[in-house]
């Protein structure tokens, strides 16, 4: 049994997932910073690309936590050496996401003005938001079923072949997104906003091939489903209804933060749509430890070895906390150079040089809050997760975003609020891991 985890150990984890975790928000940016740019209506289309991916990242953050859950149950049986008696599990769990996903597709495509209509769009803004809305739509089968792929992985110890489908992804849409967004000419017409979206699509669809080929070349995990559910089914979804009830209170905040970002006019919510993607980016840079965390909790777990698993936790730590200074470090040496990155517009770069620093200050906070997510997820602990999420969305943030609207914070209410909410949501984790654990150790 081992004794120690070391540094190179997580790390062969943790780089691969940090580097795979960081396209989905590098599709977005991608999309802000190209669309931020185009000659015609560049805020509008900036603005309708940041209210469209918070709701899609609401969609995606709700159904992709198959991911969490497929790892966790592997990863267990992997620890206890028992990975036969799980290899049909994956099949199950991909068929029903894939399934939600289509119905969501249907459900949402219909009613997409009356979706952003509840985000304070109108006019150019609201016909921009649906526009771009019913293309990007179309990717998010493919996006989640890639997401539970990389679950598979995961949960195998494994997070290299993601990271190739990803850095493929990404490179693949940034590609598409010049081409498609400004043209070439006498070859492709312009096509602005809409380009943006349909390059999107094209790099979750190849995502979605490669996953599908890496699994069934590289893996002894069928696709195929059995007759027969599997025993681990039920648990399955019953981790999922516990993500899904905590994702959703993880997206209220991210409604209402956009909400009122919207409400203060088209030149808040373009500097907010820069601000949040690059806390997007931030958050899925550091959560290649909380994967870590997910993968080798989960594995220690199954192994019943509690000593090294409070040793993970007391090592995640420090270089989350590591990750997130350097982030947060980066951010401050190219504090200009980032604006200008997405946008020309004066008065769009003013309202976000006037808070990005409050994102940059945050980031060792949620790396921190990050791991524990990921060694919770590894532990299959998902009602503590749920529970902790609720009362830091419905007890701080809600409370402390309507206060500082009132008294005129605005932006500056928006993120002080996503601040304290990182707080309320790693403090109570951490407590609860060692009060739960170190019990265990000092009995051994």
């Amino acid at each position: 049994m081992e004794t120690q985890i070391s540094l190179k150990h997580i790390n062969t984890l943790a780089v691969p997932a940090i580097i795979a975790g960081i396209s989905e928000p590098i599709l977005s940016l991608t999309d802000a910073a190209i669309v931020g740019h185009i000659p015609i209506n560049a805020t509008e289309s900036l603005a309708a690309v940041g209210i469209v991916t918070t709701f899609l990242s609401m969609l995606i953050w709700v159904l992709g936590q198959s991911r969490s859950a497929i790892s966790s149950i592997i990863s267990q049986y992997v620890g206890a050496n028992k990975l036969d008696e799980v290899k049909n599990l994956p099949a199950q769990a991909i068929a029903f996401i894939l399934v939600l996903s289509v119905l969501i597709c249907l459900g949402t495509y219909p009613f997409s003005t009356a979706i952003f209509k509840l985000y304070n769009a109108s006019g150019l803004l609201l016909d921009y938001s649906v526009s771009y809305y019913k293309i990007r739509i179309f990717g998010l089968p493919f996006t989640l079923y890639t997401f539970a792929v990389f679950g598979v992985f995961r949960g195998l110890q494994n997070t290299y072949y993601p990271m190739l489908i990803a850095i493929t992804g990404t490179l693949v849409n940034i590609l598409l997104d010049v081409l498609l967004v400004y043209g070439i000419p006498n070859v492709i017409s312009p096509l602005y906003l809409k380009g943006a979206a349909f390059a999107s699509v094209l790099a979750q669809f190849l995502m979605a091939a490669l996953a599908t080929y890496f699994l069934l070349k590289k893996t002894e995990i069928p696709l195929k489903l059995s007759k027969t559910i599997h025993k681990e089914l039920p648990k399955f979804l019953n981790m999922i209804k516990h993500l899904i009830i905590r994702t959703l209170a993880l997206n209220t905040t991210l409604y209402f933060a956009a909400r009122f970002a919207t409400g203060y006019g088209n030149t808040y919510i373009a500097a907010y749509t820069i601000a949040i993607n690059l806390w997007f980016f931030a958050a899925f840079a550091v959560d290649g430890y909380s994967s870590a965390g997910n993968i080798l909790s989960g594995k220690l777990f199954g192994a019943k070895n509690y000593k090294l698993l409070l040793q993970l936790s007391n090592q995640l730590i420090k270089y989350a906390l590591i990750v997130g200074v350097i982030m947060g470090g980066i951010g401050a040496l190219l504090y200009k150079p980032i604006g200008i990155t997405f946008t020309n517009d004066s008065e769009v770069l003013a309202q976000f040089y006037d808070i990005f620093w409050i994102v940059l200050l945050m980031q060792p906070i949620c790396a921190v809050a990050f791991v524990f997510d990921g060694i919770f997820k590894g532990l299959g602990n998902m009602k503590d997760l749920r529970n902790v999420l609720l009362l830091a969305t419905l007890f701080v943030f809600l409370p402390v975003i309507f206060i500082l609207d009132f008294y005129g914070w605005k932006l500056h209410g928006v993120f002080t609020a996503y601040t304290l909410w990182m707080i309320a949501r790693g403090i109570p984790l951490i407590i609860k891991f060692r009060k739960q654990f170190l019990p265990l150790v000092q009995n051994h």
